[in-house]
C-alpha cells in the first residue's frame, strides 16, 4: 500500500466538508491531504495509523490531524467478510485553513487556534468531557448547512483550542520532508495479518511483505508499534478469539484452530498471557455480565 496524496476540497468541490459516513468498513488507502481533518469514530473497531503511531480505534475514538499526516484507519478483519450487522460509521470534517484568511491568524484572540493548528501537525486524540462535548456537536453540525455549518465548526475549534482533555500522537510534528516508508511498510504488514492470522505467519514471511531482512524488520516493529511482531500477531488472533467466543458456540477447539493455533492447551495458555484469564472464564463471565445486564 502506498501514500496517496490527496486534495479533498478539489475532489468535494468545497474548502468545507462535513461527512456522515455509513460504510460496510472503511475503505478510504494510506493518504495525506493539506486539508486538516476532525474524525468521530460511532461504529467499527481496528487498528489506525496516523504519521508514526499504530493505534488501536473503536466507536466513540475522535482525532484531529493537522495539513499532510498520512493515516488510514484498517477495520478488523471481520469486517470485509460482509456480515450485515457491522459496519463503520463516523462523522468527518474537512476543512482548508485558509477558509480563514491570513488576517484572522495574526489576531491576539487566535493565537490559541493558531497553536491548535500547529500542534495539530503531530496528531491530536480528544478523549474525556471534550470528547463527548464535541462528538454531540458534531451530530448536529451533520444537519447544518451554508454559514451555519462554519460558525458550528469554529465553535468545535473553540473548544478543542481551550481543552486539556487532549493527547498527541506522534511526538513531533510531521511534514513532508518526514516521510517515512516504513510507516507504508506497516501498513503492508497489518493488511496481511488482518488477512492471514488464521495460518502460521513467520518472521521471514512478514519480513518479506515488508521488503525488509528479518532484522531489520524486528527492529523497525519494535520501534514504532513498542511491541515485537509475534506478541501482535498473538493480540490479533485472541482478538478474534473473543469474538468467536462471545457470538458463537463452537468448541475451543474449533476456536482455537480458527484462531491459527494448532492445539487448545496452546490457545488457553497464549489466551490467558493476552487477557489474564482462560477462555472458559472470558466466555462465563461475559455470560453473567449479560445476564445482569438484561436483569436490570
Amino acid at each position: 500500500m502506498k501514500l496517496e496524496q490527496t486534495k479533498i476540497a478539489s475532489y468535494l468541490n468545497t474548502k468545507v466538508s462535513v461527512l456522515n459516513r455509513i460504510e460496510p468498513f472503511f475503505q478510504a488507502p494510506f493518504h495525506s491531504h493539506p486539508e486538516l481533518e476532525l474524525v468521530y469514530v460511532k461504529e467499527s473497531f481496528g487498528k489506525r495509523i496516523i504519521g508514526n503511531s499504530v493505534m488501536p480505534f473503536e466507536p466513540g475514538d475522535m482525532v484531529f490531524l493537522g495539513s499532510d499526516i498520512p493515516h488510514v484507519w484498517l477495520n478488523d478483519e471481520k469486517y470485509y467478510q460482509g456480515i450485515e450487522d457491522l459496519r463503520a460509521n463516523s462523522i468527518v470534517v474537512y476543512f482548508h485553513k485558509d477558509i480563514f484568511g491570513p488576517t484572522f491568524y495574526e489576531l491576539k484572540e487566535t493565537q490559541k487556534i493558531n497553536e491548535l493548528f500547529f500542534q495539530a501537525g503531530k496528531g491530536i486524540s480528544i478523549i474525556g468531557k471534550t470528547n463527548k462535548q464535541i462528538a454531540k456537536k458534531l451530530e448536529k453540525l451533520v444537519a447544518k448547512k451554508d454559514f451555519e455549518v462554519i460558525v458550528g465548526l469554529f465553535e468545535i475549534l473553540s473548544i478543542l483550542s481551550e481543552s486539556q482533555d487532549t493527547i498527541y500522537i506522534n511526538d513531533e510534528i510531521y511534514s513532508l520532508m518526514q516521510k517515512d516508508s516504513k510507516v507504508d511498510r506497516l501498513s503492508e504488514v497489518f493488511q496481511y495479518v488482518n488477512k492471514n492470522y488464521k495460518k502460521n505467519i513467520s518472521l521471514e514471511e512478514i519480513a518479506a511483505v515488508a521488503n525488509m531482512t528479518r532484522t531489520s524488520f524486528c527492529r523497525m516493529f519494535r520501534v514504532k508499534t513498542k511491541k515485537n511482531f509475534v506478541d501482535y500477531l498473538h493480540e490479533i488472533r485472541i482478538s478474534n478469539a473473543c469474538k468467536l467466543l462471545l457470538e458463537t458456540d463452537k468448541s475451543m477447539s474449533e476456536i482455537a484452530y480458527e484462531c491459527g493455533y494448532k492445539t487448545a492447551s496452546n490457545f488457553n495458555k497464549l489466551f490467558k498471557k493476552v487477557k489474564g484469564i482462560t477462555p472458559s472464564d472470558f466466555k462465563n463471565n461475559a455470560k453473567v455480565s449479560f445476564a445482569t445486564d438484561y436483569k436490570d
